[in-house]
C-alpha cells in the first residue's frame, strides 16, 4: 500500500507536536494543510491514527506504532537529502533553536549576527522557552541549556561564556533608605523581587564565600515566572522598590551606569556556562552542522 511521503511527514509532525497548530509552526506550514494530509493518510490506510478533541491531538495505538516506525526512517531520508546540500558552496535551509530567555538575551547577540553574515542562505528561527523540551518533538534542530538540564543521550557543545555568576543588586536610593546587607541572611529583612519556574518551583537565592554556601528565600511584593517577565524585576529594582537577583551579565550594564549597586558581591556564586545540545546522530542537517562548526571555531579563537 503506497502512501505519499508528504502525508507521512505531516502525520509525524502532528503526532510529535500533539496538535495541528504547533505542528504548523514547527514545519512552517498551515494547520489546515496538515489536517488534510493526515485525513488523506487515514483514508488510504483505513485506520484512525489520531484522536482529535478541541483541546488535544493524541495518537491512537495504531498511530503510535506507525510513528515509532516512521521517525527513524524519515530521519534517514532527511539526512540523505542533506548530503546533497553538503555539495553546495554554502549551506542553505532553516535552523531552529530552542533556548532559554537568558541565552537569547546574553549569549546569542554576540554570535547570531556573525553567523548569519557567514551563512547568508541559512534562516535562523529562535524559540525562547524556559521548560526543558524534547527538541525534536518541538520541531527544533537543537537547543541551549545548562549542564544540569541536559539529557545524557545528547551531544553538547560549549557555547557562550564558560563561567557565569548570579548577582544581587538594588538602586542607590533603596540602599540609602534600607541599608546594605553584609550577609545573605540579612536579605530576609529586605524587599526582594522573586521569580519561579513554570513548574511552580521558586528560584532560591544562593550565595557562596570561602567555602560557605548560604541559600535564602527572601520575601517581596513581586513574583514573576522565569521568561519574558523577568525584565520586570529589573525595572522594579531600578525604580527603588527592592533587590533583584539575576545573571550578572543581565545586571552589569545598569551597574556600570550607576543605576544599580552590587549587593553582597563577594558572595556572588559562579557556575558553568551553557551548552548547545542536539540529538546524537551520524548525519546532521547542513544548517545545524554549519552552526556547530561555527561555534566550535569561535570557541577556539583566542580571547581579545
Amino acid at each position: 500500500m503506497k502512501a505519499d511521503l508528504g502525508d507521512l511527514s505531516a502525520f509525524v509532525a502532528v503526532a510529535r507536536a500533539r496538535g495541528f497548530r504547533d505542528a504548523a509552526r514547527a514545519t512552517s506550514s498551515s494547520a489546515s494543510g496538515l489536517s488534510d494530509a493526515v485525513r488523506r493518510l487515514e483514508t488510504r490506510l483505513g485506520v484512525r491514527l489520531l484522536n482529535r478533541t478541541t483541546r488535544s491531538v493524541v495518537p491512537t495505538e495504531a498511530g503510535l506504532s506507525l510513528l515509532a516506525r516512521l521517525e527513524p526512517v524519515l530521519s534517514e531520508v532527511e539526512s540523505a537529502l542533506d548530503v546533497v546540500n553538503g555539495f553546495r558552496d554554502t549551506p542553505t535551509g532553516t535552523l531552529r533553536l530552542n533556548v532559554p530567555v537568558s541565552a537569547a538575551r546574553l549569549v546569542l547577540p554576540s554570535i547570531v549576527p556573525r553567523f548569519l553574515a557567514a551563512y547568508p542562505e541559512i534562516r535562523l528561527e529562535v524559540i525562547a522557552d524556559e521548560s526543558f523540551v524534547d527538541v525534536l518533538a518541538a520541531g527544533c534542530d537543537a537547543g541551549i541549556r545548562y549542564e544540569e538540564r541536559l539529557e545524557q543521550d545528547m551531544v553538547a557543545v560549549p557555547i557562550g561564556p564558560r563561567v557565569q555568576r548570579m548577582a544581587a543588586a538594588a538602586s542607590p536610593d533603596y540602599l540609602a533608605r534600607h541599608g546594605r546587607p553584609v550577609h545573605p541572611r540579612e536579605l530576609l529583612e529586605h524587599t526582594c523581587m522573586r521569580a519561579r519556574f513554570a513548574s511552580g518551583a521558586m528560584i532560591r537565592w544562593t550565595f557562596e564565600r570561602g567555602g560557605e554556601t548560604v541559600t535564602v528565600d527572601p520575601a517581596g511584593p513581586l513574583l514573576v515566572q522565569v521568561g519574558g517577565a523577568i525584565d520586570l524585576t529589573v525595572d522594579v529594582a531600578l525604580a527603588g522598590t527592592g533587590i533583584v537577583y539575576l545573571f550578572e551579565d543581565w545586571l552589569r550594564p545598569h551597574i556600570e551606569r550607576g543605576q544599580l549597586e552590587p549587593v553582597l558581591e563577594p558572595w556572588w556564586p559562579s557556575f558553568s556556562g551553557p551548552f548547545l545540545y542536539y540529538p546524537g546522530r551520524r548525519l546532521l542537517p547542513a544548517p545545524l552542522r554549519a552552526f556547530v562548526d561555527f561555534i566550535r571555531s569561535d570557541a577556539a579563537q583566542p580571547a581579545p
